[in-house]
């Protein structure tokens, strides 16, 4: 099955990496994908539409 990658500054993902193991997350990508999970929570249904769009345009859906 096709992963999909996304690029992170280095210096961004050495923070988040330290911060996913001093909270107890498995790896960074978990830790990462939780936080991305939370902000999608606050969307709006419209707003939730529109980045799903945007989403399967640049083809990660």
């Amino acid at each position: 099955m096709f992963a999909p990658k996304i690029r992170i500054d280095p210096v961004l993902l050495e923070r988040a990496r330290k911060r996913s193991e001093e909270l107890g997350y498995p790896s960074v990508e978990e830790y990462v994908a939780h936080l991305l999970e939370q902000d999608l929570q606050k969307l709006t249904p419209a707003e939730d539409a529109a980045v799903q769009e945007r989403l399967r345009g640049l083809g990660y859906l």
